[in-house]
């Protein structure tokens, strides 16, 4: 039988779950969650704020004033989490809150007696620009830098659970192994750089695929609200980085 870690976990509480319950009762627990994982996703709202023409220090303002709303349960009533996907639930409530304060013209400055995240703005705007041959749509660009935030999520909470097992240096020799071609993995380098035998090297890159991959399907199962969706999901994301 195989080991329960090697299964995914598909019953995780979900985003929509903290979404509902930071809705339904105010849980500042909840919305404490809500706030952390739009704090990861943030960046490809940036960057979609961007491509729609708006300022550097405009798009910085509207993200910050977007996070703070989201992570407020008394603007949360009343959202129907039957749509599915929690990245469309972000990019659509973005999208509207984005259409809003630029209509009324009162945007939501730095500063303004909301508390602010600390966001790597720099790093958002090397990437928000596209080159001039790229005639993907803003939003088709945001499912791809979604799913690049999901990826190099799931690649951090890897990486800090092989750390705190005491397995990080082995972590640095084989991330590289991670989404590479089978075929193509360098194994009698690896067994030298760890001091070990090649069949060793095999065993631990295997377990760290099967690893990544136990999570990284536990982690797209979180932003669905519906897990029958996940295949389809999987699909979505992995064709938005192919593009």
């Amino acid at each position: 039988m195989p080991d329960s870690a090697d299964r995914p976990t598909l019953f995780l509480t979900t985003r929509w779950t903290m979404v509902r319950e930071a809705a339904a009762m105010g849980d500042e627990g909840a919305s404490a969650a809500l706030g952390d994982l739009c704090a990861i996703y943030w960046m490809p709202l940036y960057r979609f704020a961007r491509r729609h023409g708006h300022s550097r220090e405009d798009a910085e303002d509207l993200v910050q004033g977007f996070l703070a709303r989201i992570a407020d349960p008394r603007r949360l009533t009343g959202l129907d989490a039957s749509k599915g996907r929690f990245r469309a639930f972000l990019l659509t409530s973005f999208n509207h809150w984005r259409l809003n304060e630029w209509k009324r013209g009162c945007r939501l400055k730095r500063g303004g007696g909301v508390p602010t995240l600390t966001l790597d703005w720099q790093d958002a705007e090397a990437g928000c620009t596209s080159p001039p041959a790229d005639e993907q749509s803003p939003d088709k660009l945001y499912d791809r830098e979604w799913a690049l935030a999901l990826l190099a999520k799931v690649l951090a909470d890897l990486e800090a659970a092989s750390v705190a097992e005491g397995n990080g240096t082995q972590f640095d020799q084989l991330k590289t192994c991670l989404t590479a071609d089978s075929t193509k993995i360098p194994y009698p380098e690896i067994a030298r750089n760890l001091g070990t035998t090649e069949g060793a090297a095999r065993v631990a890159v295997h377990r760290l695929r099967k690893r990544y991959r136990h999570l990284l399907t536990a982690e797209i199962s979180r932003t669905l609200s519906n897990p029958e969706a996940l295949e389809e999901e999987m699909r979505s994301l992995f064709a938005a980085l192919s593009t």
